[in-house]
């Protein structure tokens, strides 16, 4: 697996998954006061939630508190993502184009570090913000969300192998398990592509039944896992402290065993 630098930060090739924790305030004044909250917890990656943000349609604002974050974050990796209300994001008041816009917007800012873009959008857009990231050093996950079932194992694998082959940095899997048995058929699935692939992937359930997938993260080969900074952004999610106990806990018990 190739393994990519965010910041510096190693991601993939069997280094320590990242902990990454969401910023969804929507308003400048409730993000300046997350940031201060989640970063003296010192997440690995901060994910900004835009589709929580109330001035999502306008450019120039989004760019304005971007670059607040990027500033007051210091060394920690920035990761912009607008999650669609079909994978498990807020509603947003702009279309399609308009959020195309803003993405290359955010690229050639270069106040962030890397952007996540779901596969569900079209080929010519995920191949459009795939240029302009390269152009502007921002890497790129290509994502898919199911938050109610867990496909089966081949369509999994499917989508891990989708984001490759379109030139993800990175490919994102997070579905939501109704057994144990989903649970599995997701660990099994994300092993699988870090084996597989090329570039490193991250891989999870969702809600509290997935939980265990966000601790064990390491041992299945996802690159990245999310806890809860201030406030979560999908269910399931651990606070950062709970989270960072249960990765060094399995790490010393398993991977460095």
């Amino acid at each position: 697996m190739k393994a990519i630098c965010l910041h510096g930060k190693p991601v993939g090739n069997g280094a320590q998954p990242l902990i990454c924790v969401p910023l969804v305030g929507r308003t400048p004044e409730a993000i300046i006061g997350e940031m201060a909250v989640i970063l003296a917890k010192k997440p690995d990656l901060i994910e900004w939630r835009v589709d929580f943000f109330e001035a999502i349609a306008n450019p120039t604002t989004v760019i304005e508190i971007a670059g607040r974050i990027r500033k007051a974050s210091g060394p920690v990796p920035i990761l912009f993502t607008c999650r669609s209300v079909m994978e498990g994001g807020e509603p947003i008041p702009i279309d399609a184009a308009a959020l195309v816009r803003l993405y290359v917007a955010v690229c050639g800012s270069r106040d962030v570090d890397i952007i996540d873009y779901e596969l569900s959008h079209p080929v010519d857009e995920l191949a459009q913000l795939r240029q302009i990231s390269r152009a502007n050093d921002v890497a790129m996950i290509m994502s898919y969300h199911n938050f109610k079932m867990t496909p089966e194992t081949a369509i999994l694998e499917g989508k891990f192998a989708e984001a490759e082959r379109l030139g993800a940095d990175i490919g994102k899997v997070a579905v939501m398990p109704n057994s144990p048995e989903d649970v599995l058929t997701q660990l099994g699935a994300t092993w699988r592509a870090s084996e597989a692939g090329s570039i490193p992937v991250i891989g999870m359930s969702m809600g509290s039944l997935g939980s265990v997938s966000r601790m064990l993260a390491g041992v299945f080969g996802s690159a990245v896992t999310f806890a809860v900074g201030d406030s979560s952004s999908a269910p399931g999610q651990m606070p950062i402290e709970d989270l960072r106990i249960a990765l060094a806990t399995v790490r010393r018990s398993v991977l460095d065993g």
